[in-house]
């Protein structure tokens, strides 16, 4: 567990059953007039002293995933705080937090300290949060969007390559001074993480379409050779992420990809 405070943003690290390589969630308690709670993991000693200091007014989560709203429901009781789900998300947030969404929120709409910025693509839901600080620098919480080191899973139904690409293009635009990611520290030098993290996918679609022109088809084949190292542990993640990529470029025209049977064809 680690605690981390700049001028208006306490964070605390809370263990969570999480595939992140922290074994641990950040919890982002932005002060203000109304201050609100982000992406409340877990209960937390940490977390509840810093709940007693700055009691928050509204409750929100960068995304439904169990590991950033599993202190949810605990803590908007006990605080009595409004909570907040994205605009048609409400079932999904309520089924994973176990407290139904009070007020739903789009993207550009304020909560409390906080602009939401829609950021799809590591889940549908995702939701990443503008705040200007008093010192005037500008910091986002960017939940599973970027990471300081390593790179972000992408895979599963309810992930998408391309809008995640699209995301990560979207919070460059931005140009923050800070990111307050969902693991891992704080990031001060965020368009040189988000540079890398995209040109991550771009070296690692090129191995895949690299890994189809030498006759690779089947999905296990293809991550084989994208990867080229000792993936064991990770194996599952990686196999989402290589069949993403693979939508994606099927959906680009540049192959067939076939859900059922798991193999995909070069069109180029």
């Amino acid at each position: 567990m680690s605690q981390h405070t700049t001028t208006d943003i306490t964070r605390v690290s809370i263990p969570t059953d999480t595939v992140a390589p922290t074994g641990q969630t950040n919890a982002y308690l932005i002060e203000a007039d109304e201050p609100l709670l982000v992406d409340p993991a877990g209960r937390h000693d940490d977390l509840e002293a810093a709940i007693d200091e700055c009691r928050p007014a509204h409750i929100t989560a960068t995304h439904s995933h169990p590991d950033h709203i599993a202190g949810m429901a605990a803590y908007a009781f006990e605080t009595d705080a409004t909570v907040w789900s994205p605009v048609g998300y409400e079932n999904r947030f309520a089924q994973s937090s176990g407290i139904y969404p009070a007020r739903t929120f789009r993207g550009g709409q304020t909560i409390g300290p906080a602009t939401a910025i829609e950021t799809p693509g590591h889940a549908s839901d995702h939701t990443a949060f503008e705040v200007e600080l008093t010192d005037g620098r500008t910091a986002i919480v960017s939940g599973d969007l970027v990471v300081a080191e390593g790179s972000i899973a992408i895979g599963g139904a309810d992930s998408d390559m391309q809008a995640y690409l699209d995301s990560l293009d979207r919070l460059r635009e931005r140009d923050p001074d800070l990111l307050y990611p969902g693991h891992g520290p704080v990031i001060d030098s965020p368009r040189e993480t988000i540079d890398r993290l995209i040109d991550h996918r771009k070296r690692r679609e090129q191995a895949i379409v690299d890994a189809l022109a030498h006759s690779a088809e089947d999905v296990d084949e293809i991550v084989d050779r994208a990867y080229q190292k000792d993936i064991s542990d990770v194996y599952r993640l990686a196999r989402q992420t290589v069949v993403s990529h693979l939508e994606k470029l099927d959906a680009e025209g540049r192959l067939r990809w076939d859900c059922e049977t798991e193999q995909a064809t070069l069109l180029e």
